[in-house]
C-alpha cells in the first residue's frame, strides 16, 4: 500500500468529508458550517495528515477513475433510485464528459438492458468532470423509451425555477435520449431528486383514466399532466400519502437539519408507562369458567 495512504487511514472521515466537499471550495458551495468545523477538528487531532489539498487530490483521481469500466459498472457506480406509482428512475453520476459517453461504443444497447435488466423506466444520467481551470462542468443526459414519461421529466428539468438549472440542448444522434449542458453546476444530483419526484407524481396523475374512459390515456390527459409537472415543482418536496418521506441523501456532508442529526425520538415516562400497561392487560391470564 502506499505510504501516502497510510498516513490518511487513521481518519478516514476527513478524507470523505474533503472530497464530497470538494475541497471546501466556497465556490462549490457544498461544505455547511458543521463540514468545516468537523474537518478542522479531525486536523488538529491528526497534526500528522498529508495536507487537504493532497488528500483531496489523490481521492478525486480515484474518484474520476472510470477506465475499463463497462457502460453498466459506470452508471451503478455512483447511483439513486426514485419512485413513484409503480415507475422506477434510476439517477446516475458518471465521471466524464457527455460527448466522450455518448461516443461509447453500444451505448443505446447498454442503456437498454441496463434499464430492463433493473426494472427501471427511465435513467436520468449526469456526467460531471473538471476542465483545464478546475471549474466543475454538470451535464444530462435522459434516456426512456416511453415518450410520455421522458417528455414529463425533460419538461419538468427544463421549465425549474428552483432550482433553475439553466440546460442548453445538447445534440444527441439516439432515438428516446435527450442530452443537456447545465449551466448551474452547483444543481448537484441531490437537489434533482425532488424535481424527478414532482415529475413522476404529475405524470402518474396524468395516466390515471377517470370512470367511463377507454382505458388509453388520452392526448389531452398527457398533455394536462406534462403541464403539472414543469408548473407545481416547489423548493419542498412532494410526497405521495402512502409514500414515507426519504431519508437524508447518503453523504459524507453533514447537512444542517439532517433529519438524523435530531437524534432519536424523546419518550416520555407516561407513554412508556401506558404502554407497559396496555401489554401487561393483554398478557393477563384469562380466568377459567366455574364448573356448574
Amino acid at each position: 500500500m502506499d505510504r501516502h495512504w497510510i498516513r490518511v487511514l487513521p481518519s478516514p472521515f476527513t478524507g470523505t468529508i474533503i472530497l464530497d466537499c470538494v475541497n471546501m471550495d466556497l465556490k462549490i458551495g457544498k461544505a455547511t458550517t458543521k463540514d468545516r468545523k468537523y474537518v478542522e477538528k479531525l486536523e488538529a487531532l491528526f497534526p500528522d495528515l498529508p495536507k487537504r489539498n493532497e488528500i483531496f487530490d489523490w481521492l478525486q483521481k480515484a474518484k474520476f477513475d472510470v477506465s475499463g469500466l463497462t457502460t453498466e459498472q459506470m452508471l451503478r457506480k455512483d447511483q439513486k433510485v426514485t419512485c413513484r406509482a409503480g415507475t422506477r428512475v434510476a439517477v446516475s453520476a458518471v465521471y466524464m464528459d457527455l460527448e466522450a459517453f455518448l461516443r461509447r461504443p453500444d451505448l443505446l444497447e447498454d442503456l437498454n438492458a441496463f434499464c430492463q435488466t433493473h426494472s427501471y423506466d427511465a435513467l436520468v444520467a449526469m456526467t460531471i468532470f473538471f476542465d483545464a481551470h478546475s471549474e466543475p462542468v454538470r451535464q444530462l443526459a435522459v434516456f426512456c423509451p416511453h415518450v410520455a414519461l421522458r417528455m414529463a421529466i425533460c419538461g419538468a428539468l427544463e421549465r425549474s425555477h428552483s432550482p433553475m438549472l439553466k440546460l442548453t440542448p445538447f445534440p444527441a444522434a439516439y432515438p428516446n435520449l435527450q442530452a443537456y449542458l447545465q449551466g448551474n453546476t452547483q444543481a448537484s444530483r441531490k437537489k434533482l431528486l425532488p424535481l424527478l419526484q414532482e415529475a413522476l407524481t404529475a405524470y402518474s396523475e396524468s395516466m390515471k383514466i377517470p370512470a367511463g374512459q377507454p382505458e388509453a390515456a388520452s392526448s389531452e390527459q398527457v398533455d394536462k399532466g406534462l403541464d403539472r409537472a414543469g408548473s407545481t415543482l416547489t423548493p419542498g418536496l412532494s410526497q405521495d400519502e402512502d409514500d414515507p418521506p426519504l431519508p437524508p441523501t447518503p453523504m459524507n456532508s453533514l447537512v444542517d437539519e439532517c433529519p438524523l442529526d435530531q437524534g432519536l425520538p424523546k419518550l416520555s415516562a407516561e407513554a412508556v408507562f401506558e404502554k407497559c400497561s396496555q401489554i401487561s392487560l393483554t398478557q393477563a391470564p384469562t380466568p377459567a369458567l366455574s364448573k356448574k
